[in-house]
Protein backbone atom coordinates (compact mmCIF):
# COMPACT_ATOMS: atom_id res chain seq x y z
CA UNK A 1 0.00 0.00 0.00
CA UNK A 2 1.67 3.59 -1.06
CA UNK A 3 2.26 5.42 2.06
CA UNK A 4 -0.66 8.68 2.66
CA UNK A 5 -0.13 11.85 1.00
CA UNK A 6 0.07 15.15 2.83
CA UNK A 7 -3.13 17.70 2.85
CA UNK A 8 -1.58 21.02 0.52
CA UNK A 9 -0.80 24.01 2.51
CA UNK A 10 -3.44 26.39 2.99
CA UNK A 11 -4.11 29.42 0.79
CA UNK A 12 -1.47 32.00 1.92
CA UNK A 13 0.77 30.00 4.14
CA UNK A 14 4.15 31.31 4.19
CA UNK A 15 6.97 28.98 5.07
CA UNK A 16 8.66 29.75 8.53
CA UNK A 17 12.62 30.68 8.42
CA UNK A 18 14.91 28.32 10.77
CA UNK A 19 15.85 30.14 13.99
CA UNK A 20 19.62 30.84 13.97
CA UNK A 21 22.02 28.49 15.87
CA UNK A 22 22.76 31.35 17.90
CA UNK A 23 19.45 31.57 19.18
CA UNK A 24 18.77 27.83 19.67
CA UNK A 25 22.05 28.05 21.80
CA UNK A 26 21.26 30.74 23.93
CA UNK A 27 17.66 29.22 24.82
CA UNK A 28 19.59 26.24 25.24
CA UNK A 29 22.23 27.90 27.38
CA UNK A 30 19.31 29.84 29.09
CA UNK A 31 17.52 26.86 30.24
CA UNK A 32 20.63 25.30 31.80
CA UNK A 33 21.29 27.90 33.45
CA UNK A 34 17.58 28.41 35.10
CA UNK A 35 17.74 24.60 36.35
CA UNK A 36 21.71 25.87 37.49
CA UNK A 37 20.03 28.65 39.50
CA UNK A 38 17.40 26.73 40.37
CA UNK A 39 19.38 23.51 41.53
CA UNK A 40 22.00 25.84 43.84
CA UNK A 41 18.80 27.98 45.66
CA UNK A 42 18.06 24.37 46.63
CA UNK A 43 21.23 22.88 47.55
CA UNK A 44 22.11 25.93 49.37
CA UNK A 45 18.48 24.75 51.87
CA UNK A 46 20.20 20.80 51.95
CA UNK A 47 23.37 22.00 53.23
CA UNK A 48 22.44 20.89 56.53
CA UNK A 49 22.19 17.34 55.32
CA UNK A 50 25.92 16.99 54.73
CA UNK A 51 27.57 16.65 58.78
CA UNK A 52 24.11 14.36 58.83
CA UNK A 53 25.54 12.03 55.97
CA UNK A 54 29.45 12.18 56.99
CA UNK A 55 28.00 11.29 60.61
CA UNK A 56 25.30 8.46 59.19
CA UNK A 57 26.94 7.10 56.39
CA UNK A 58 29.55 5.34 58.50
CA UNK A 59 26.85 4.46 61.30
CA UNK A 60 24.98 2.90 58.57
CA UNK A 61 27.60 0.92 57.30
CA UNK A 62 29.03 -0.34 60.72
CA UNK A 63 24.99 -1.11 61.49
CA UNK A 64 24.68 -3.16 57.93
CA UNK A 65 27.83 -5.28 58.28
CA UNK A 66 26.73 -5.77 62.42
CA UNK A 67 23.33 -7.10 61.21
CA UNK A 68 24.72 -9.27 58.67
CA UNK A 69 27.18 -10.57 61.41
CA UNK A 70 24.19 -11.38 63.90
CA UNK A 71 22.66 -12.84 61.05
CA UNK A 72 25.20 -15.31 60.45
CA UNK A 73 25.99 -16.36 63.77
CA UNK A 74 22.07 -16.44 64.44
CA UNK A 75 21.80 -19.26 62.25
CA UNK A 76 24.49 -21.13 63.80
CA UNK A 77 24.36 -20.41 67.48
CA UNK A 78 20.99 -18.44 67.89
CA UNK A 79 20.34 -14.93 68.27
CA UNK A 80 21.57 -14.35 71.68
CA UNK A 81 25.05 -15.59 71.44
CA UNK A 82 25.20 -13.84 67.86
CA UNK A 83 24.12 -10.55 69.21
CA UNK A 84 26.27 -10.68 72.49
CA UNK A 85 29.11 -12.28 70.49
CA UNK A 86 29.12 -8.88 68.06
CA UNK A 87 28.64 -6.87 71.07
CA UNK A 88 31.74 -8.36 72.76
CA UNK A 89 33.85 -7.75 69.36
CA UNK A 90 32.19 -4.06 69.10
CA UNK A 91 33.71 -2.90 72.05
CA UNK A 92 36.86 -4.46 71.03
CA UNK A 93 37.21 -2.05 68.13
CA UNK A 94 35.63 0.90 70.11
CA UNK A 95 39.30 0.51 72.27
CA UNK A 96 41.38 0.78 68.76
CA UNK A 97 39.06 3.69 68.20
CA UNK A 98 39.55 5.13 71.55
CA UNK A 99 43.24 5.28 71.00
CA UNK A 100 43.62 6.21 67.46
CA UNK A 101 41.30 9.24 68.28
CA UNK A 102 43.63 10.20 71.33
CA UNK A 103 47.02 10.24 69.53
CA UNK A 104 44.65 12.50 66.75
CA UNK A 105 44.99 9.60 63.93
CA UNK A 106 41.59 9.31 62.03
CA UNK A 107 40.13 6.41 61.55
CA UNK A 108 37.58 4.00 59.18
CA UNK A 109 34.13 3.00 61.39
CA UNK A 110 34.30 -0.50 62.01
CA UNK A 111 32.96 -3.27 59.63
CA UNK A 112 32.30 -6.61 60.44
CA UNK A 113 32.95 -9.60 58.40
CA UNK A 114 31.54 -13.14 59.46
CA UNK A 115 33.91 -15.54 60.09
CA UNK A 116 37.16 -12.87 60.25
CA UNK A 117 35.48 -10.22 62.90
CA UNK A 118 35.56 -6.78 62.66
CA UNK A 119 38.50 -3.87 61.66
CA UNK A 120 39.11 -0.46 60.82
CA UNK A 121 41.40 0.96 58.76
CA UNK A 122 44.06 4.23 59.77
CA UNK A 123 43.67 6.34 57.37
CA UNK A 124 47.29 7.81 58.16
CA UNK A 125 50.80 6.24 59.61
CA UNK A 126 51.20 5.92 62.83
CA UNK A 127 54.50 8.26 64.06
CA UNK A 128 56.10 5.42 65.89
CA UNK A 129 56.05 1.98 66.77
CA UNK A 130 54.81 2.94 70.11
CA UNK A 131 51.83 4.17 69.05
CA UNK A 132 50.92 1.67 66.94
CA UNK A 133 51.64 -0.64 69.96
CA UNK A 134 48.94 1.38 72.24
CA UNK A 135 46.71 1.28 69.70
CA UNK A 136 46.74 -1.97 69.17
CA UNK A 137 46.78 -3.29 73.09
CA UNK A 138 43.55 -0.84 73.69
CA UNK A 139 41.21 -3.07 71.26
CA UNK A 140 41.88 -6.74 73.56
CA UNK A 141 42.01 -4.53 76.53
CA UNK A 142 38.35 -3.02 75.96
CA UNK A 143 37.20 -6.54 74.64
CA UNK A 144 38.60 -8.30 77.88
CA UNK A 145 36.66 -6.09 80.22
CA UNK A 146 33.75 -6.79 77.54
CA UNK A 147 33.95 -10.30 78.05
CA UNK A 148 34.17 -9.94 81.94
CA UNK A 149 30.74 -8.69 82.15
CA UNK A 150 29.32 -12.42 81.14
CA UNK A 151 31.79 -13.97 83.09
CA UNK A 152 30.46 -12.33 86.13
CA UNK A 153 26.74 -12.78 84.91
CA UNK A 154 27.42 -17.01 84.80
CA UNK A 155 29.04 -16.74 87.92
CA UNK A 156 25.85 -14.62 89.55
CA UNK A 157 23.41 -16.64 87.52
CA UNK A 158 25.28 -20.09 87.02
CA UNK A 159 23.28 -20.33 83.16
CA UNK A 160 25.92 -21.26 81.19
CA UNK A 161 25.42 -19.66 78.22
CA UNK A 162 26.45 -16.26 79.56
CA UNK A 163 29.73 -18.58 80.31
CA UNK A 164 30.15 -19.56 76.95
CA UNK A 165 29.76 -16.61 75.96
CA UNK A 166 32.59 -15.32 78.24
CA UNK A 167 34.58 -17.76 77.24
CA UNK A 168 34.40 -17.00 73.60
CA UNK A 169 35.44 -13.49 74.18
CA UNK A 170 38.47 -13.95 76.26
CA UNK A 171 39.82 -16.66 73.62
CA UNK A 172 39.01 -14.12 70.46
CA UNK A 173 40.92 -11.51 72.55
CA UNK A 174 43.95 -13.66 73.18
CA UNK A 175 43.91 -15.54 69.64
CA UNK A 176 44.32 -11.49 68.30
CA UNK A 177 47.04 -11.04 70.64
CA UNK A 178 49.49 -13.61 68.64
CA UNK A 179 52.40 -11.99 67.89
CA UNK A 180 52.02 -11.82 63.62
CA UNK A 181 51.27 -9.98 60.93
CA UNK A 182 47.94 -7.79 60.62
CA UNK A 183 46.85 -9.41 63.80
CA UNK A 184 46.62 -6.76 67.32
CA UNK A 185 49.41 -9.01 68.81
CA UNK A 186 51.59 -8.37 65.56
CA UNK A 187 51.20 -4.43 66.12
CA UNK A 188 52.06 -4.65 70.02
CA UNK A 189 55.03 -6.49 69.55
CA UNK A 190 56.97 -3.54 66.95
CA UNK A 191 57.89 -1.83 70.31
CA UNK A 192 59.27 -5.02 71.81
CA UNK A 193 61.08 -6.15 69.17
CA UNK A 194 59.50 -7.53 65.28
CA UNK A 195 61.85 -9.87 65.35
CA UNK A 196 58.70 -11.56 67.45
CA UNK A 197 56.89 -11.49 64.26
CA UNK A 198 58.88 -15.02 63.89
CA UNK A 199 57.93 -16.74 67.11
CA UNK A 200 54.27 -16.20 66.10
CA UNK A 201 54.24 -17.03 62.97
CA UNK A 202 56.20 -20.42 64.31
CA UNK A 203 53.22 -20.89 66.87
CA UNK A 204 50.70 -20.46 63.90
CA UNK A 205 52.77 -23.13 61.85
CA UNK A 206 52.72 -25.37 64.92
CA UNK A 207 48.80 -24.98 65.08
CA UNK A 208 48.38 -25.90 61.66
CA UNK A 209 50.60 -28.70 61.99
CA UNK A 210 48.17 -30.06 64.78
CA UNK A 211 45.34 -29.82 63.31
CA UNK A 212 46.32 -31.17 60.08
CA UNK A 213 46.31 -33.92 62.47
CA UNK A 214 43.09 -34.14 63.91
CA UNK A 215 41.27 -33.38 60.62
CA UNK A 216 39.34 -35.66 58.83
CA UNK A 217 40.57 -34.56 55.19
CA UNK A 218 41.64 -32.39 53.60
CA UNK A 219 38.45 -30.44 52.82
CA UNK A 220 37.69 -30.30 56.43
CA UNK A 221 41.09 -29.28 57.29
CA UNK A 222 40.72 -26.17 54.81
CA UNK A 223 37.43 -25.27 55.57
CA UNK A 224 38.21 -25.51 59.59
CA UNK A 225 41.54 -23.54 59.44
CA UNK A 226 40.61 -20.99 56.76
CA UNK A 227 41.14 -18.10 58.91
CA UNK A 228 44.50 -19.30 60.28
CA UNK A 229 45.84 -20.25 56.96
CA UNK A 230 44.82 -16.61 55.57
CA UNK A 231 46.58 -14.57 58.66
CA UNK A 232 49.50 -17.25 57.72
CA UNK A 233 49.11 -15.81 54.20
CA UNK A 234 48.95 -12.20 54.74
CA UNK A 235 51.80 -12.28 57.20
CA UNK A 236 54.28 -13.43 54.83
CA UNK A 237 55.08 -9.75 53.30
CA UNK A 238 56.02 -8.54 56.88
CA UNK A 239 57.49 -11.55 57.97
CA UNK A 240 59.63 -10.82 54.99
CA UNK A 241 60.37 -7.48 55.97
CA UNK A 242 62.24 -9.01 58.47
CA UNK A 243 65.09 -9.99 56.31
CA UNK A 244 65.92 -6.52 54.60
CA UNK A 245 67.98 -3.89 55.30
CA UNK A 246 66.00 -1.00 56.92
CA UNK A 247 65.74 2.33 55.74
CA UNK A 248 66.92 5.55 57.81
CA UNK A 249 63.08 6.11 58.42
CA UNK A 250 62.49 2.31 59.45
CA UNK A 251 64.99 2.53 61.86
CA UNK A 252 63.25 5.90 63.62
CA UNK A 253 60.15 4.43 63.40
CA UNK A 254 61.64 0.99 65.47
CA UNK A 255 63.63 3.41 67.57
CA UNK A 256 61.64 4.36 70.54
CA UNK A 257 62.54 4.74 74.71
CA UNK A 258 62.94 1.34 76.80
CA UNK A 259 60.44 2.75 79.28
CA UNK A 260 57.55 2.56 76.67
CA UNK A 261 59.46 -0.99 76.01
CA UNK A 262 58.75 -1.51 79.16
CA UNK A 263 55.58 -0.41 79.58
CA UNK A 264 54.16 -2.52 76.49
CA UNK A 265 55.60 -5.54 77.42
CA UNK A 266 54.54 -5.43 81.00
CA UNK A 267 50.86 -4.70 79.50
CA UNK A 268 51.22 -6.93 76.79
CA UNK A 269 52.33 -10.60 78.93
CA UNK A 270 49.75 -9.34 81.47
CA UNK A 271 47.31 -9.46 79.12
CA UNK A 272 48.05 -12.71 77.68
CA UNK A 273 48.33 -14.26 81.28
CA UNK A 274 44.63 -12.62 82.46
CA UNK A 275 42.55 -14.12 79.46
CA UNK A 276 44.46 -17.57 79.93
CA UNK A 277 42.86 -17.02 83.37
CA UNK A 278 39.42 -16.00 82.31
CA UNK A 279 39.39 -18.86 79.84
CA UNK A 280 39.99 -21.25 81.84
CA UNK A 281 37.68 -19.84 84.69
CA UNK A 282 34.90 -19.87 82.11
CA UNK A 283 35.49 -23.28 80.80
CA UNK A 284 33.23 -25.20 83.21
CA UNK A 285 30.53 -23.33 81.06
CA UNK A 286 31.17 -26.45 78.54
Amino acid sequence: MPPPRLPPPPPGWVPQPTPPIRKRTGGILGSLGLVGVLLAQFGSKLAFLIPVLKFGLPILKTGGSMLLFIGYYTLIYGWRFAVGFTLLIFVHECGHLVAAHRFGLPVSAPVFIPLIGAHILLKRQTPNAWVEAVIGIAGPLFGTMAAAVPYFLFVYTGDPFWGALAYSGFFINLFNLAPIGFLDGGRIVTALSPWLWLVGYSLMIALIAWRWQTESGLDSFLRNNFIVLLILGMSVPRLLSLFRPRTESENRYFTIPSSQRWQIGIAYFGLIALLSVGMTASWVAY
